[in-house]
């Protein structure tokens, strides 16, 4: 599962947010997870939590959704 996912899933973020920084992805080379806590959509706790939950998910670990 994709970070955005996990935040629009989490409601963290809105779909506009998210699609607002994929456009900036294109122009700066930067993360997506950088990019939402640049524009202040988000902090860095909920950036981690979120990676946290993206690796155990990519691991095969996470069970709960």
């Amino acid at each position: 599962m994709i970070l955005g996912k996990i935040l629009l899933n989490k409601k963290v973020i809105s779909s506009d947010q998210l699609e607002e920084v994929i456009r900036l992805q294109a122009s700066h080379h930067k993360k997506i997870g950088e990019l939402l806590m640049m524009q202040g959509y988000i902090q860095e706790s909920e950036l981690q939590q979120a990676l946290k939950e993206q690796y155990w998910r990519r691991n095969g670990y996470w069970m709960i959704d």
